[in-house]
């Protein structure tokens, strides 16, 4: 068996086992009603059923997984590779990370990158048109997309084996000489337009924008919309994409991961070869202020005729390099993060019936990240589902978690990192996200580790350092006047209005009375 074969073998004996012990513990959970508030306590004790006893007597030696590695090349244009031969099948990708993003708009132009990004491919190439490339690309039964988001730029190939060469000429053509033709920028331009228009008609889309402006300063780029605003739009220019993608986009900014059936030897000559014109340039980016660490208690209501309050609280976090990064995962995960058998979404959901879902994350960033609570709630029981959130922030800081709660969540954390190596293409994609985060090149053999290495201690330590309820920020999307209770009892509130669609943005008044 083949070494990647094999780990694609441990992560199948994974989904197995999954299964196999999903049915032990529904055989062992007696039926409830439709709609039962209450979650249902595992049967204890000798197993019962058949398939139960049959799985307790499975025996298992002990996981020795390795996680899989890709090589790193560096070509003499500066373009740093990860290439992992995977030939099962006859398949190739390519995924690649610049470092440009969102952050980067020049002031009244947000919206630039994620323009850019959309248009590289929609617009076709300077040598090909965007229908050409499409019948094309349809025809070789592939695909080449790009996009840029908050805080990166990405780009991605994925073809047949026997197509490498078209396949890289196009992917290469896109990535170096887009064309954006006018009409595509105005096409893409009407249909940003068209979607913030109709922002306001979704309450979670709404708390979703706000929160950001809540939380970060309105001067700082991470409390923009990554598509801009109607009169951001307005303002970007052909020429302003064009100097945009200019300015970032060249072999020195880019990680590019290599998957599937090729062989080392001859892809790097085809990359040499399709990427000969392209040139290492010193780029000048443009300076992201630093995230000012403000913790401060506010609460927000937005008015929206609807059947449900749209809730989500929560402040600043970390960011992806903290050292706490693991133990605040794993309490995270205690917390709110690991569905229903978390704390909050336990209360909210299964003891007291309040919302389908709710859930806690940490969403980490290059500089700090947000925190962040949320669920959606009938109107009636508003007031209700914040305080339990509330109560569970103070009881994870004030107790030790359960050493029952522990194992669980280091249980899944360790599983889920088994599953993160089942394809070729997620592996070399991985390894790119590694590098481009600055995270040690040892990080994925260091990570079970890492897991197993955090205490009840670690989580009470990182729970009362890294969550602030009495300084959380709190926003309410929904009508008061159905509340159980006054929100103005969480602190004074602070009313937003949600101005015509005709600029789609948000502006906050006085002081509710």
């Amino acid at each position: 068996m083949s070494k990647h074969n094999y780990h694609k073998h441990i992560a199948f004996s994974f989904v197995f086992l999954t299964w196999i012990f999903s049915l032990a513990a529904c055989s062992n959970v007696s039926a409830q009603p439709e709609g039962h508030k209450h979650a249902v306590a595992p049967a204890v004790g000798k197993p019962e059923s058949e398939g139960a006893r049959k799985v307790a007597g499975f025996k298992f030696n002990p996981l020795n997984f390795t996680p899989p590695k890709a090589e790193r090349v560096v070509l003499d244009n500066g373009m740093i590779l990860y290439l992992l031969e995977d030939h099962d099948l006859p398949i190739f990708n390519v995924t690649a990370r610049f470092r440009t993003g969102a952050v980067y708009d020049p002031q009244g132009k947000a919206g630039l990158a994620s323009l850019t990004g959309h248009v590289m491919r929609d617009g076709g190439s300077v040598s090909m048109p965007a229908d050409t490339m499409n019948e094309e690309l349809e025809f070789l039964a592939a695909s080449v997309e790009t996009a840029i988001d908050r805080e990166s730029g990405h780009a991605s190939l994925s073809t047949l084996r026997k197509d490498i060469d078209k396949g890289l000429k196009i992917f290469a053509d896109v990535v170096m000489h887009p064309a954006f033709p006018e009409d595509k920028i105005s096409q893409r331009k009407d249909e940003v337009i068209e979607s913030i228009r109709r922002e306001n008609d979704n309450p979670m889309h709404i708390s979703q924008r706000e929160f950001r402006k809540i939380l970060y300063d309105s001067a700082h780029p991470y409390s923009r919309k990554i598509d801009g605003t109607m009169e951001s739009l307005a303002a970007i220019t052909r020429d302003d994409i064009v100097a945009f993608h200019k300015k970032y986009f060249h072999p020195n900014n880019v990680i590019m991961g290599i998957a599937g059936d090729f062989n080392k030897g001859e892809i790097i000559k085809k990359l040499n070869a399709v990427f000969a014109d392209w040139k290492k340039e010193d780029i000048a980016f443009l300076s992201v202020p630093k995230v000012e660490r403000k913790y401060e208690k506010s609460v927000n209501y937005i008015y929206k005729d609807v059947n449900q309050s749209n809730v989500i609280m929560g402040h600043l976090g970390i960011n992806r390099k903290s050292p706490d990064y693991f133990p605040v995962m794993i309490m995270n995960f205690v917390l709110g993060g690991g569905a229903f058998t978390s704390r909050i979404p336990g209360r909210i959901r299964s003891d007291e019936g309040l919302a389908y879902s709710a859930n806690s994350a940490f969403q980490t960033s290059r500089d700090i990240g947000i925190f962040f609570i949320s669920c959606q709630t009938k109107l009636e029981s508003t007031n209700r589902a914040i305080s339990i959130a509330l109560e569970e922030l103070e009881k994870i800081r004030k107790a030790p978690i359960t050493m029952d709660e522990l194992v669980q969540a280091k249980e899944t954390f360790t599983n889920q990192f088994v599953f993160r190596f089942t394809t070729s293409a997620s592996i070399v994609g991985q390894m790119v996200d590694i590098e481009y985060d600055e995270l040690p090149f040892n990080y994925f053999e260091t990570y079970v580790e890492k897991v197993q290495a955090v205490t009840r201690e670690d989580i009470q330590r990182v729970a009362n350092q890294y969550l602030h309820p009495d300084k959380i920020k709190i926003l309410v999307v929904g009508n008061k006047e159905k509340f159980d209770k006054p929100l103005d009892s969480f602190g004074t509130v602070n009313v937003i209005e949600l101005k015509q669609a005709a600029d789609a943005t948000l502006e906050k008044t006085e002081t509710a009375k």
